[in-house]
């Protein structure tokens, strides 16, 4: 895989047991790419360690003056330094390969973990993790992936030049090779330590992340209620913890690095040393004493990637067992399906709340708690994060159906819809039946006020279609952001579209017309709102009222308010002194009534009447 042929048709699929395990699963995936990497490291380490025995055999030459064995060193350090050039350079090429393809195949598998989970996935892990996977810590994997080749480069090129060093000059050979182990294994006892910090590190780093992602995300509201400072000065703690558990995680590297360079300083003194003493006894010669000397000063730098495997371990296996439990999680139920994909039709059912949505009508649900009313929507739309009965669509159960089948017949959009950066175009350009139009889906979620504000935040674009989106919406309020979504989802025209609370920041006068534009639009296709607002709930064909976790009355919205007490108290935000109160005019009322006779008691019933409904709309109106 060359890094042009990015995106992988295929990652594959992740063994996500353990962040060990997964960093042997990507590092197999890259065979090809390792061996590669492995075969220019060879060269590469393997020129650079001849150099001083080209250097030995000139120096003898010359204390020797013979031309032709000079010639020959010059000739054999000649082809040495062509290898460490084209050793270097692929090495180079190869190693970044590996490591950006090592990192683009983690965030594919994220990215389609996190497509698959959808709004599950926050659920189940911190938003601010998510963002730290899928940013650092691919990087930190990557880096690791691509180490292992380059170390075992170094790692074959020390073995071979000790058995040199022993088969050309055996007394300083044999020093050398004691002497290495010593250089590699003297930081292990160091290693768990500086890795435990590392650990601290990378887990304070995705707190201070998530932090910063929460308050990001909230600026608008924090702003208002006057707590932006409270949470800057939040962040401000979280980032010197950071900081804190840096210096300490960099003081232990760094004195792993002091090792590295001591002890081969120390192994090079003794050579030397040792060296000088076999010289003066005549044993070796001037150009093997060189020779051992430049091949132990050599050594000193394929043993830095030691160091370096050690430093990349220590910070990818946090990142990889993060990754690991994210890739790991996994929906309740099969989303390839078990039924021959195709796209039922009928009414939508469910059967875990009885709830039942008849086919070409709007239905709206009132549900007193906000999380349950989340998880049933998420439930209708077929393969939900949890476990459950499946919602029947047709009598067709919704979770045997592919995933994508699912979706197309079923569209839900969540309470807190995202708007993703770009043009208006861009954002309206989904998959969609072709019935609705982009004009008749701005039109029915009433975005005039939308445009307009997108072409005046937008210079030199007089078409809507043209303006441009911030990140997230953020430039428009959260009225706005809402029937934006509202329009997209209205353009993809489901034969089955659940939105829950789609009018909660819009004033009532405007949530008066998006439910008329709805309700005109959906005309023959079976919608289902979840809201408690009586604007909305006035206007569906049947209303069904959800009290622990069951479907506990169904009618018009007119019909329960004078019939369920409960649906009463969840819509109109009724107290339990105004309850009170109601329920003792209502007999007196009769009483009058029944006293005044047939006519003045219908007139009385019907004065009743007027005085309640007159009084819940004032509680309405003030809810």
């Amino acid at each position: 895989m060359q890094i042009q042929d990015l995106p992988y048709p295929d990652p594959g699929v992740p063994d996500a047991r353990s962040g060990p395990r997964f960093l042997w699963w990507l590092f197999r995936n890259q065979a090809g790419g390792q061996l590669k990497s492995l075969a220019w490291g060879l060269l590469h380490f393997v020129s650079v360690s001849s150099l001083p025995f080209c250097v030995g055999l000139a120096v003898q030459a010359v204390v020797d003056r013979s031309g032709t064995r000079l010639a020959l060193a010059g000739g054999l350090m000649a082809l040495a330094c062509v290898g460490n050039a084209l050793g270097d350079t692929f090495l180079h090429r190869t190693a970044i390969t590996n490591w950006i393809t090592a990192a683009a195949r983690v965030q594919q598998l994220l990215a389609r973990k996190a497509a698959l989970l959808g709004s599950a996935l926050t659920r189940r892990v911190a938003a601010g993790e998510v963002v730290a996977v899928s940013t650092g810590d691919v990087e930190k994997i990557g880096w690791f992936v691509e180490a292992v080749s380059r170390f075992t480069a170094a790692a074959l090129t020390i073995v071979l030049v000790c058995v040199g060093l022993v088969v050309y000059e055996p007394a300083l050979g044999v020093v050398v090779v004691i002497g290495l182990p010593v250089l590699a294994l003297a930081v292990l006892p160091l290693l768990p330590r500086a890795t435990r910090r590392a650990d601290v590190q990378r887990e304070k780093a995705g707190r201070a992340t998530e932090l910063a992602s929460d308050t990001v995300a909230g600026l608008r509201v924090l702003r208002g209620i006057g707590g932006e400072e409270l949470f800057l000065d939040r962040y401000r703690h979280a980032s010197q913890e950071v900081r804190h558990a840096a210096v300490r995680s960099a003081r232990m590297w760094s004195l792993i690095s002091a090792i590295q360079v001591l002890l081969p300083g120390l192994l090079l003194i003794a050579v030397v040393w040792y060296g000088v003493h076999l010289a003066r006894d005549g044993r070796i010669g001037v150009g093997e004493l060189v020779t051992v000397y430049s091949s132990v000063m050599i050594l000193t730098y394929p043993l830095r990637h030691f160091e370096e495997i050690a430093m990349a371990y220590s910070f990818s296996r946090p990142s990889a067992k993060r990754a690991a439990r994210v890739l790991s999680l996994e929906r309740a139920t099969d989303t390839g399906g078990s039924r021959a994909a195709g796209l039922p039709t009928g009414d939508l059912y469910d059967p875990a709340t009885g709830l039942l949505a008849p086919a070409g009508r709007l239905t709206a649900v009132v549900c007193g708690d906000p999380d349950a009313a989340g998880r049933l929507a998420e439930r209708l739309g077929g393969h939900p994060s949890e476990e459950g009965p499946s919602v029947l669509l047709g009598g067709v159960p919704l979770d045997e159906l592919p995933l994508d089948c699912a979706r197309t017949v079923v569209l839900v959009q969540d309470k807190d819809p995202v708007l993703l950066s770009g043009t208006l175009r861009e954002l309206l350009a989904v998959p969609a039946s072709g019935a609705v139009g982009t004009a008749e889906a701005l039109a029915a979620a009433r975005c005039e006020d939308v445009l307009a504000a997108l072409v005046q935040g937008s210079v030199g674009t007089e078409d809507p279609m043209d303006a441009r989106i911030t990140e997230r919406g953020r430039s428009l309020s959260g009225g706005q952001r809402q029937r934006l979504a509202l329009a997209r989802s209205l353009v993809t025209d489901p034969e089955v579209l659940v939105l829950d609370e789609p009018t909660s920041a819009v004033d009532s006068h405007t949530e008066a017309r998006v439910a008329e534009g709805v309700r005109a639009l959906r005309t023959g296709r079976t919608t289902v709102v979840f809201t408690s607002s009586p604007l909305l709930l006035d206007r569906a064909d049947r209303v069904v009222f959800l009290h622990d976790g069951a479907a506990a009355a169904v009618g018009t919205h007119r019909e329960l308010l004078h019939s369920e007490a409960r649906y009463r108290a969840v819509v109109t935000r009724e107290t339990d002194e105004e309850t009170a109160a109601r329920e003792a005019v209502t007999p007196l009322v009769k009483a009058r009534a029944e006293d005044s006779g047939p006519e003045s008691a219908l007139a009385g019933g019907v004065r009743a009447d007027d005085d309640v409904l007159h009084r819940l709309e004032e509680i309405e109106e003030t809810a």
